[in-house]
């Protein structure tokens, strides 16, 4: 009985204590030096990290962004399926405009004169055959070239193959030109306009500054020490800035990355905000894994001759497609921001206190005694006994 009735008294102490403040003062080198070197800790980090280097003291808004482009230039291409030809902007852009990037092409293997009649299979392990009996017909295989006759006929003088409805002659399968086509792709030139605005701010700017005319833009070129505001680029600059080599990049083809930097500090002149410009390849360029390398698709041109026959050349074109990617953060003065890394600031120097406390406490020689002085108990009986005199 006695124990619980203990028990209850000592959780009414703990319930009914009351703490306060009280300033102890420690003359000692030690923990002063500790307790200053802390404060100064503090100070910095919320002066030179938050106020200074994060711009703590500013409300910030991500960027919104529209990108078009303009590619330029013309190549000449001698060869045995088309003969001597002048590609321009019509021929190597496909399609003429996409969102946020374009694609230049710069390699092809060519089929002309192609025509809805019936030919030999390309050879594979599934369309290789010895007799009619290997061939079912009306079998549609979606890796083959068509439609299956139900017929084996001869490929060539020692391999035979399934005959198969479909555009013929069939492609070729062949590894693409090396050098490719149109090498002189590297020398074309692409005009960005980017149009960027921050809503919360209502600021609006484009990478082509005020200080930018016509004249200017008919003969400048992109360059990082002489024309670093010029929005016109080679492209054989774009991948060189991504340390790749754009005529061996030209035989696949592959995709590179232009990243537009909005970083615009709106405290500042107009003027200083500007884009900044960065170029990466994206595609996987790993020597270990080299299956399926490159960018290339199918596209092809129809025709028909005089006597009502339709025919076409396909073209399996390999090119480098550039991905204009846009980022960008805004910041300008904001008093609740502010008021709020202030708040901050003023906790974490509170928390010195508690640190310098803890160490003293804990490590310090004479840490009894500091904890005799800290802590004092006083039980308040003067009251009741006033009230019963």
């Amino acid at each position: 009985m006695s124990e619980s009735v203990g028990c209850c008294d000592s959780v009414s102490r703990c319930f009914f204590d009351y703490y306060t403040s009280k300033i102890l003062i420690i003359r000692s080198k030690k923990v002063g030096t500790l307790n200053r070197f802390t404060q100064a800790l503090v100070i910095a980090y919320v002066i030179g990290y938050v106020c200074v280097y994060n711009k703590g003291y500013q409300d910030t808004d991500t960027v919104l962004s529209s990108v078009t482009t303009k590619v330029k230039g013309i190549a000449l291409t001698n060869t045995s399926e088309l003969g001597e030809r002048i590609w321009d902007v019509a021929d190597y852009i496909i399609p003429p405009q996409e969102d946020g990037s374009f694609f230049v092409l710069t390699n092809m293997i060519i089929t002309t004169n192609q025509t809805q009649s019936k030919c030999a299979e390309n050879p594979t392990p599934a369309s290789t055959c010895t007799s009619h009996r290997d061939c079912k017909r009306g079998f549609n295989d979606a890796r083959g070239d068509g439609v299956r006759t139900g017929r084996c006929v001869s490929y060539s003088a020692s391999v035979k193959t399934c005959e198969v409805l479909s555009w013929c002659p069939l492609e070729k399968i062949v590894d693409p030109p090396n050098p490719p086509l149109l090498a002189d792709a590297e020398n074309f030139t692409v005009l960005i306009k980017n149009n960027i605005r921050y809503p919360k701010f209502n600021f609006n700017k484009r990478n082509i500054l005020p200080n930018i005319n016509s004249s200017y833009l008919t003969h400048c070129v992109f360059s990082r020490k002489t024309d670093p505001d010029c929005p016109i680029f080679r492209l054989g600059d774009i991948v060189g800035e991504a340390e790749e080599d754009f005529q061996i990049m030209a035989v696949h083809g592959g995709v590179m990355g232009v990243q537009i930097r909005w970083d615009c500090d709106l405290d500042m002149p107009q003027s200083w905000c500007v884009p900044r410009y960065t170029f990466r390849r994206l595609d996987n360029k790993d020597p270990d894994n080299n299956v399926a390398p490159g960018y290339n698709f199918r596209f092809a041109k129809y025709y028909k001759n005089s006597d009502g026959t339709e025919t076409r050349t396909l073209i399996k074109g390999y090119g480098i497609r550039f991905d204009v990617m846009v980022f960008g953060q805004a910041g300008k003065f904001n008093i609740i921001p502010t008021l709020l890394n202030i708040g901050a600031g003023l906790a974490l120097l509170g928390l010195v206190n508690v640190i310098c406390d803890w160490i003293v406490l804990t490590f310090m020689k004479r840490k009894q005694h500091y904890k005799e002085q800290k802590y004092t108990y006083v039980d308040d009986f003067g009251l009741l006994q006033n009230e019963d005199e």
